[in-house]
């Protein structure tokens, strides 16, 4: 199966979107994607840092055309993967790569053997959390002032067991619906 996104800019044309694993030589356009979508971006440095920790993190890149559209980031704890950032480059929003992404991400903590997946997301996202949501995650509390550059809460949020059947179930159906594949983590990307 596929990936389908369709894109109204009419200069991106029909590629294939890969989720790669995250290498240095694409800290430069992430850090573009970080300037463009964080009030206060992570430097190179802390990516490089995060990158240094691959037995406890992994890290990954949205590629379409060659070029670097997103990434996202997992941190594991024991039997725990918190999920510490997914970007998408704005020119590139509402086309399902955040989730391909986030698709990318729940396979990798279940081969890793998380049983339960947490983050942190704005209050203000709202499209983030419908697609967290669309994951299974549920919002269990808030942590006050946690985006410190605007002093913004973020709802914290949990899926649990999801090395279950069940979940499973869910990401069949969610892989069914958006034409994703659970053996692949390439996706057809159309106009």
């Amino acid at each position: 199966m596929v990936l389908r996104i369709k894109s109204e800019d009419p200069t991106v044309g029909p590629g294939e979107l890969s989720i790669n694993p995250m290498r240095k030589k694409d800290l430069s356009a992430i850090h573009e994607i970080e300037k463009l979508v964080y009030p206060k971006p992570w430097s190179v440095g802390v990516f490089l840092s995060e990158l240094a920790h691959h037995k406890e993190r992994s890290y990954s890149v949205a590629v379409l055309g060659g070029a670097v559209v997103g990434y996202s980031g997992v941190m594991y704890v024991l039997e725990d993967a918190h999920i510490t950032n997914i970007a998408v480059h704005p020119d590139f929003h509402r086309h399902h790569i955040g989730s391909a992404l986030m698709y990318s991400l729940v396979l990798e903590a279940l081969d890793y053997g998380a049983k339960n997946l947490t983050l942190e997301v704005r209050v203000t996202n709202l499209a983030a959390q419908r697609m967290y949501a669309s994951f299974g995650f549920m919002p269990v509390g808030v942590r006050k002032g946690y985006y410190q550059e605007n002093n913004e809460d973020a709802i914290i949020m949990w899926v649990y067991e999801v090395d279950t059947t069940e979940y499973r179930d869910r990401l069949v159906q969610l892989a069914s619906k958006r034409n994703l594949s659970a053996r692949r983590r390439h996706f057809r990307w159309f106009k």
